[in-house]
Parts: structure tokens; C-alpha cells; sequence
């Protein structure tokens, strides 16, 4: 049996810094302390909306806020944090002064499934920032990236930059490898989009789902893109949430630091692909901490044909 504790160790003997280790081992902690507030938060007041909201616009839960805490006190814990960037807060928040890396964090994304027992999850990344401007990088930049997924079982799925490795929390409260390396299929005939959203699509999203339907394909939706990324690592297929018409600037709806990056470090590092149109998502130079982009990721060979249809759109524009 292969402990999160142990896979550690060896990441220490394949050169990852004792001070990485250390930031990674408090956010497992951290998820583990989350996994065990979900399971009562119904017996102990927790379900429901507060009266506030966050920087997003968004109905904060109690369990959004009290996530925030946790990780908020897992990046204190380790001196080597300088910042905490967060989906629940409005600015970043200066950790330690002599610190040198950035937690960036989605503290529980889908919550607004929460009252109904939908897997919601957590989100985070680790980028080297030691000052505020040192946070706005591209996606390549990170150095650790992951998630844990709250279900039935919880899951915490996490990359070093070299593969992708899923551990299952058991009985005692421990992350046992459960998955080593693991990889997204490049073929599969499923696709996860909001069809609620269907006038705002650009042409070649509604041609790709048109023809994935005549192609036999199979839609899935769950509304917490944890649950929904956890399915692809696990089957393959695709997840969109493309660009809205309706929506000024990029369009886009989910956050480029701490949802879009770690998600597409992830997806590349399996052997999928994770794209915004013609671009990677890991390449976009973000201009601000809750930067919203369109997302498509999951198995390679679908995410291609919608790389290239934009390609094709963007050379059939320029030779107009």
C-alpha cells in the first residue's frame, strides 16, 4: 500500500523541494479536514446560503467560507507560503514575508450543489510568487496542481508535473494510491456541456455537439466541474464551457487561476488537451486574479477537432 505520506518521500528523492512538500502536505491535510465537515455539515447547520456574497457575485454557503478558513490556515501553517489566492476573497492575501510560493485555491467548487449530496470538490494550485505581481502567470508556471473531489469516496488527484496520481481517503483518514500515472483516454463518445446554454454557443461548438449527437455520443452534466473533470479522468470525453455571445470581453465564465490552470495542468499532464478556442489554456498571460476564460478539456482526439475547427475559423477570418 502506497500512502500519500510515502508517495511524498519519493518525490523528495526525485528532486521536489522539501519546502513543496511541505505546502502539499498541508493542503492534503486541509482536504481532509473539508471531506470530514461535509459528511455532518447537515446535522450541524451548516447547508443553506449566508447573506453574503463573494468578489464573484455569487451567494456565499457556510461551508464556501469555512473552506476558505482551512486552506487559509494550512498556507499559515507552512513558512514557505507567501500568498493565498482564493475564489472567496477579493485580493490576495500576504501570507509570510519571506515566503516564496502561492497557493491559489477554488476552496469548494460546485457548492451550490451542496444541499442536494452532489460531489463538490476543491481546487488548487501552487505557483513560486514572492510578490503580488510575481502571482499573474501562465499556467505553465505551476509547479503543483490538483484537486480533491467529495462524493461517495473522496478522491485527491494531484501532479508534480510528471503524471497524474489519484489517492482515495480511507476509513482512518488516509490518502492511499489508488490510481499511479494516471491517463485520460484519447477517444470517447461522451461530452459534458450545459445545453441550458445553447444560444449563446458560437458555431463551432453547436457543430461539434450537433454531430456528436448524430455520432451516437452521450451528454453528461453534473454542475460542479470537480465531478465533472473526476468522470473524464476516470472515462474520457470531453467538458465545455464555452464562451458566452451574451458575455463582454473573452465570454468566459470560470476563473483562469484557480479553476481553468489547475484543471489544464492536470488534463495535459494525463494526456489530454485543455484549450480556450485556437489557444492552450495554460498559455493565456492572465491580466487579474479572477480572470474568467471559456474552458474545453478532456480526451485528446475530441479536444483536437474543436482546436482545429477554430484554427479554420481563425485563418477563414484573416483571409477575408
Amino acid at each position: 500500500m502506497t500512502t500519500f505520506e510515502t508517495f511524498l518521500e519519493g518525490q523528495k528523492a526525485n528532486g521536489l523541494s522539501g519546502e513543496l512538500i511541505a505546502v502539499l502536505a498541508e493542503i492534503a491535510q486541509a482536504t481532509r479536514k473539508i471531506s470530514d465537515t461535509l459528511k455532518t455539515s447537515a446535522l450541524d447547520g451548516l447547508t443553506g446560503a449566508t447573506e453574503e456574497t463573494n468578489v464573484q457575485g455569487e451567494t456565499q454557503k457556510p461551508l464556501d467560507i469555512l473552506s476558505n478558513d482551512i486552506l487559509l490556515d494550512a498556507c499559515r501553517k507552512v513558512p514557505s507560503v507567501s500568498f493565498a489566492v482564493s475564489e472567496e476573497l477579493d485580493a490576495e492575501v500576504a501570507i509570510h514575508a519571506g515566503g516564496k510560493y502561492a497557493v491559489i485555491f477554488d476552496p469548494l467548487d460546485g457548492s451550490s450543489n451542496l444541499d442536494v449530496n452532489v460531489t463538490v470538490g476543491t481546487i488548487f494550485s501552487v505557483i513560486e510568487a514572492k510578490t503580488a505581481q510575481d502571482i499573474l502567470k501562465t499556467g505553465r508556471h505551476q509547479l503543483i496542481a490538483g484537486y480533491a473531489a467529495y462524493g461517495p469516496q473522496t478522491t485527491l488527484v494531484l501532479t508534480t508535473g510528471k503524471g497524474v496520481q489519484i489517492f482515495t481517503l480511507n476509513g482512518d483518514g488516509i490518502y492511499v494510491l489508488t490510481t499511479a500515472d494516471a491517463k485520460i483516454v484519447p477517444e470517447a463518445k461522451e461530452f459534458a456541456i450545459n445545453a441550458a446554454r445553447r444560444a449563446s454557443w458560437d458555431d463551432v461548438v453547436a457543430a461539434y455537439i450537433e454531430d456528436a449527437i448524430d455520432s451516437g455520443h452521450n451528454m453528461r452534466w453534473v454542475g460542479s466541474m470537480v465531478a465533472d473533470t473526476h468522470r473524464i479522468f476516470n472515462r474520457g470525453g470531453v467538458f465545455l464551457y464555452p464562451a458566452d455571445r451574451n458575455k463582454p470581453a473573452s465570454g468566459g465564465r470560470l476563473r483562469l487561476l484557480y479553476e481553468a490552470n489547475p484543471i489544464g495542468l492536470l488534463v495535459e499532464a494525463a494526456g489530454g488537451e485543455a484549450i480556450i478556442g485556437d489557444s492552450k489554456i495554460l498559455d493565456i498571460e492572465p491580466t487579474g486574479l479572477h480572470q474568467r476564460v471559456p474552458v474545453i478539456f478532456g480526451s485528446k482526439a475530441e479536444v483536437d477537432k474543436l482546436a482545429a475547427a477554430y484554427g479554420a475559423r481563425v485563418l477563414e477570418a484573416a483571409a477575408e
